[in-house]
Formats: structure tokens, sequence, C-alpha cells
């Protein structure tokens, strides 16, 4: 159990808390600010990479991603910054990934050329959409032709660009969502994130939601109806799902967020982001000061982590079934066992399998297409058993 993250890998999370406006649907970490004091902002993330990396020494780094917020909002100085101070205080795997999200509202050619000359080399571009009214709807500052225009800009600067779609959206059919669908397809994307919109408690939708006010949103019939179309799209386009919301033509997944499923240590860097890591043999939950302001101020005193917690392994081991049952690929069953202290029921995995919820070798433990879209379900029988 000790060395049990190797199985998952290691990667760095960069937390840019930062957006030009603030979707209605959100709930991530992201702040609107008029001024942002980018060499700060730098110094605070140079401080904590030399901090985490004097408790994690003598690693091989997989990934580095930059998430939010909108980190296309930062300047590319602050993020080869950080990519150096990394390759300083770890040895990189010779494939290792960097990604940076972008929103098409903050892309300019040149500055991602400075992402790409930084060593980032893969961008993750939030579209959401492809209909400039559903955009409006949603909140974005960007129009369809804008959205294009990014995406163009960042196929000539990066081998890999992913681009994400929500569906399930107001006043959205079938037809409509399949026409959309087929033309993110045909923009020659080697991976989608395609998401269910779903109405999060304290957003601008769930507070409108609970007033009544969020008209249109499609039964869960229809929502089923897409996510089965979703499927078979994809699949036939070369894009099969390899996560719940996630698709790609084979070879070309996030390395990132697979250490994530496959239940790697991942170091989170930045106000509200967590992280696992395993310190002299321990797994440990990390959380860091939601505030920009609390967490910069934090990270000057010292450290911007605001709790760890330690796991045991039978918590370890829920973990990792939650995380690792999200993928096509599942869990190993010996893995899970090694750190409950004890297996599966057979008698549970037997009953999902022949529901067809799920498929085992013996070793391996994966969901198939119909255990996905029930896999609350399927993870809380497993767990009861």
């Amino acid at each position: 159990m000790a060395e049990d993250w190797t199985e998952g890998g290691f990667g760095l999370y960069i937390h840019w808390p930062y957006c030009a406006a603030k979707c209605p649907y959100c709930d991530f970490n992201s702040h609107v600010a008029r001024q942002i004091d980018q060499a700060a902002w730098t110094r605070a993330y140079l401080a904590e990479i030399d901090r985490v990396a004097g408790e994690l020494p003598g690693r091989v780094l997989n990934s580095i991603y930059f998430g939010g917020g909108t980190p296309s909002l930062m300047h590319p100085d602050t993020v080869a910054a950080v990519i150096d101070a990394a390759r300083g205080r770890w040895t990189f795997a010779n494939d290792i990934e960097i990604t940076l999200e972008a929103n098409p509202g903050s892309v300019e050619a040149g500055r991602f050329a400075g992402y790409r000359d930084a060593g980032v080399n893969r961008v993750s571009m939030g579209i959401q959409a492809l209909n400039d009214a559903d955009l409006r709807r949603l909140g974005r500052i960007h129009t369809v032709a804008e959205a294009r225009a990014a995406y163009d800009v960042a196929r000539t600067r990066f081998d890999r660009v992913s681009f994400d779609l929500i569906y399930a959206r107001q006043n959205q059919s079938l037809a409509n969502w399949r026409a959309e669908l087929t033309e993110g397809l045909a923009m020659a994307a080697d991976h989608l994130s395609l998401y269910q919109l779903t109405i999060e408690p304290g957003t601008a939708f769930g507070d409108r939601y609970k007033r009544g006010k969020l008209k249109g949103l499609p039964a869960d019939e229809l929502a089923a109806d897409m996510y089965d179309l979703t499927q078979e799209l994809c699949e036939a386009r070369g894009l099969p799902a390899y996560e719940v919301s996630n698709h790609a033509v084979p070879g070309m997944e996030s390395q990132h967020n697979l250490i994530y499923w496959r239940y790697g240590d991942y170091a989170g860097i930045g106000p509200g982001a967590h992280g696992r890591v395993t310190i002299r043999e321990q797994r440990f939950a990390t959380e860091t000061q939601l505030s920009p302001t609390d967490w910069l101020q934090a990270v000057a005193r010292g450290s911007g982590e605001s709790l760890r917690t330690p796991l045991t392994g039978p918590e370890q081991a829920e973990e990792y079934l939650m995380m690792g049952l999200r993928i096509t690929e599942g869990i190993d069953l010996r893995r899970y066992a090694a750190l409950a202290g004890d297996p599966l029921s057979a008698e549970a995995i037997a009953e999902l399998e022949s529901l067809g919820m799920i498929a085992t070798d013996g070793t391996r433990l994966a969901p198939t297409r119909q255990g996905r879209t029930v896999l609350n379900a399927v993870l809380a029988k497993l767990l009861a058993g």
C-alpha cells in the first residue's frame, strides 16, 4: 500500500481562480476581478511548488494541468515560470502532458504561441455550445464564430486540442443535439468532453431552478436518449468513451485526468485545489484556502494548504472504486482488496454481472455502457455488498 499511488502516476494541478465572467451553471471556484497581480501569483505558485516538492522528492512527474477559472487569462510568463519550477524540482516523464484550459473569448494567437513556447503541449477549450442563442443562455461571452476561430488558432499551435460541449440544455431536442454533436465531431478533434447540464446548488441556475424560473430543461428520458446518442455518434467517429463524459481517439486520452481516475497521486496548488499525496507511506487528502486573497496570504505565511487528512486503507479503497468505475477500463480487483483489507463481495459482483451492469474477468471489474448510466447505483451495491 505504501507505493500504491504509482499505479496511477503523479500529476500537478495548478488552479487559476479568475474568469472574465461567471457562468450561471458553474460551481467551480472562480472569481471576476478587474486587476490581477500576475507577479504576486507567480511568486505564490513557485513558493508552493517548492513546499510540495520538499515533501515529495525524487518523483517522476507525468502531467501538469492548469485549470480554473480561465487559465488562458494567465500571462505566458507565469505559465512558463510554473513549468520551469516544476522541471527544476521533479524529473519530467519523457511523454509528460502539460494541459492548459482556455475559453474562446480569451484566446489570442500570440498568447497561445507563448504558452507553447513555455512548454504547454495540450489545450482544453470550453466551447460548450455551437449555437449562439444557447451560448448566451449559458452566460458565455463568445460566439460560435469566435469559438471556431479560437479552435483554429489552437490547432495551429498545439498537436493536441480538446473541447467541451454541454448537452441536455434548455429547449434542446434530440435532433438538435444530433446536429450539433455531428458538427463538433467534424471539427477533427481527437478528444471531446461531453457533459450533461447539471443544476448545482449555489449557482445562478440553481437559484433560478429553485424559484421555478429555469424553463425548458429536458425530462430524464430525453436526457438519457441524448447520452445514448452521444455514445453512438462518438463511437462511429472513432472517439469511444473512455470515461463517463470523455471521449477520445485511442491513445489521445487525457493523461492528467487518468491519474485521478486511476487513483494516482496529485498535488493541488492554488485556491480551492484538492490533492491526494503519499508522504512517508501515508496517503493524505489535501485542501487549500478557497478565497484567492486568503490563499495568497496563507502562502506568504508558509503554506496555502488549509487541511490535510490521513486516509485509511478502506477509505482509499472506496475512493479507488468510485474513481476507477468512471473509466471503461475499470479497476484491478487485487488492488482494491489490498487497500480495503477485504475483496469486494462476490455475491454483489455476480448480481450486477447478471444484470449486465458490470463485466469482470476475475482480475479486473469494469462498468458496461448500461452500468455507466446508473453508476451511483452500481457503486452503492458494491460498497454495501
